[in-house]
């Protein structure tokens, strides 16, 4: 298992609303007070008012959110809100050889261009094969199904086109929904939201690009541990 030990100085608190994409209003010791979100989804079904929350203090006076939002509870599960992470789990996940997928590799680079695209890593086998990989951050789950997007996302079919360029050109293309919660069996596309991801996804996998999904447990520090691979049903 590889954990993301990120749970550092964790407060409890209560979420009241979200003010905009990037700020919500928390109680903290019953005192209201802004906290960063450091998600663009939508989120709906986790950030209702009143609901238990998690947040981290940040120690910039200069900052107007004194808190960062990381945690919030739904259905007696804790699901991280964090869209960074997943990127920093899969990173040492892969370096750590826990994907069975990656038994063997020489070097892992984040941030690494192909074509029009920023992926999140690049990977090196031991073999010398080479590997582009994208890691979605997942939060949504209906009726145990991990779904992604929760929102129409341009962004994320581009890197599906893109991944597919690499794969016809020879490179290995991956892509990883990381699921930021414990309670989810498979993953799908949230055709519903946006059947063009769905779609483009399908056709991903038909051209050679590798789809997986791993379902992390969150703490009840907030700090999310990838626990294991879930079935991915296209």
């Amino acid at each position: 298992m590889a954990v993301m030990n990120n749970n550092r100085q964790m407060v409890p608190a209560t979420f009241v609303k979200r003010l905009n994409r990037f700020v919500a209003q928390v109680a903290v010791n019953g005192k209201e007070a802004l906290a960063h979100v450091p998600n663009s989804g939508r989120l709906r079904e986790l950030f209702v008012s009143g609901r238990q929350a998690l947040v981290q203090p940040v120690p910039d006076p200069l900052r107007k959110t004194p808190y960062t939002l990381k945690a919030v509870k739904y259905n007696g599960f804790w699901v991280s809100v964090d869209s960074t992470l997943p990127n920093q789990i899969i990173y040492d996940a892969v370096r750590s050889g826990v994907l069975p997928f990656f038994p063997s590799v020489r070097d892992v680079r984040r941030e690494a261009v192909y074509g029009g695209s920023r992926f999140d890593l690049f990977v090196r086998e031991a073999s010398g094969r080479e590997c582009y990989m994208e890691v979605k951050s997942v939060t949504l789950v209906k009726d145990g199904i991990a779904m992604f997007p929760d929102a129409p996302t341009e962004r994320g079919r581009k890197h599906l086109r893109e991944l597919i360029d690499a794969v016809k050109a020879g490179y290995r293309g991956v892509v990883i929904f990381c699921v930021q919660r414990g309670d989810a069996g498979s993953f799908s596309p949230n055709d519903e939201t946006d059947p063009a991801f769905g779609e483009a996804l399908r056709e991903a996998a038909r051209s050679g690009v590798e789809v997986h999904a791993w379902r992390c447990i969150v703490t009840d520090g907030g700090a999310p541990v990838l626990e294991r691979e879930i079935d991915v049903r296209l």
